[in-house]
């Protein structure tokens, strides 16, 4: 991710690519816009060939400010604005929210912005709840919203997919996309009602014991093996069934030993802190990546002790 960051801002601590700029506390929309240098609009311009002929059907997005084109798209792709993403986020999260870090990769060509609302409590645990929103501006992805709870103490992520509330949201740049967006402030009640579901989930899964067998039992079925498997994929499994072990017993879940919270909270501390096997050039971007879409690690645990979303 390093090398594709245009431009950022960010609160807290540095970036582990150590780029963007630094304030000291969290802006609101319009600062933020100008703080992460996303204040500029996309033209939808007219695409002509060598001979200076209409080539019908394509549209060039190009940067008001420097001309830079950031992608050939089709006639049908509607364009939404850095402006309109801060004012999606503060409609659909109301007051209080402010930006943590908002910026620009690819020369432009992606942005995102994650607003943090007021804490809050889910059962007796401070949890900070973010908003992200990501979108593309050279036709290769799709508007994108997620809500994602951080339990302050351990600074664990809290993206449990719910049968009952939807933590995500997203559509492609086509058709109406203004009443697109705006049926998500309506429907989604993304913040509130994802909030209020989990409160009620984790409540549940608190008061459902699981003993150290039943642990040892679901994380067989997590990381099961096919009867090929190699000798490096059988430690690589042990491994990571050991390291979920050593996160049921930290110290920041004593309270939810022996229940099932406890079990995919230690699973949500594995996925969110743990090194990869192969620390790639792009890892760090892949497990930012998890915040928008979710860990399937972590869908699967919630699966296998009966709570999350039911396929």
């Amino acid at each position: 991710m390093s090398a594709n960051v245009e431009t950022m801002f960010y609160t807290r601590e540095k970036p582990w690519h150590g780029l963007g700029t630094r304030v000291e506390e969290a802006p609101t929309s319009k600062e933020a816009l100008e703080l992460a240098g996303l204040d500029w609009t996309i033209e939808n311009l007219p695409v002509y060939d060598h001979k200076g002929i209409l080539i019908p059907g394509y549209k060039a997005n190009t940067r008001n400010t420097d001309g830079k084109v950031m992608g050939i798209v089709s006639g049908r792709y509607k364009v939404v604005q850095n402006a309109d993403a801060f004012s999606f986020t503060d409609s659909l999260v109301g007051e209080g929210i402010t930006y943590e870090t908002a910026g620009s990769l690819n020369g432009g060509k992606r942005i995102w912005l994650l607003g943090k609302m007021p804490e809050r409590k889910i059962l007796d645990d401070e949890v900070e709840p973010y908003i992200c929103f990501t979108n593309t501006h050279d036709g290769t992805g799709a508007v994108r919203a997620c809500m994602t709870p951080v339990r302050v103490v351990c600074n664990n992520t809290l993206n449990f997919a719910l049968q009952s509330a939807k933590r995500a949201w997203s559509t492609p740049h086509r058709g109406d996309i203004n009443a697109k967006m705006a049926e998500a402030r309506e429907t989604l009640q993304l913040a509130e009602r994802y909030l209020l579901k989990l409160d009620e989930e984790a409540d549940k899964l608190a008061n459902q014991t699981m003993s150290i067998d039943e642990v040892h039992g679901t994380l067989d079925k997590m990381f099961e093996l096919k009867p090929d498997a190699t000798d490096r994929q059988k430690k690589t499994a042990e491994d990571a069934k050991n390291a979920i072990l050593q996160c049921v017993f930290a110290p920041d879940l004593v309270r939810y030993i022996g229940t099932k919270y406890g079990f995919v909270n230690a699973v949500a501390d594995y996925v969110d802190h743990a090194a990869p096997v192969r620390e790639t050039k792009s890892w760090q971007e892949n497990r930012w990546g998890y915040i928008i879409s979710g860990h399937p690690l972590l869908d699967k645990a919630l699966a296998l002790v009966g709570a999350g979303k039911k396929d």
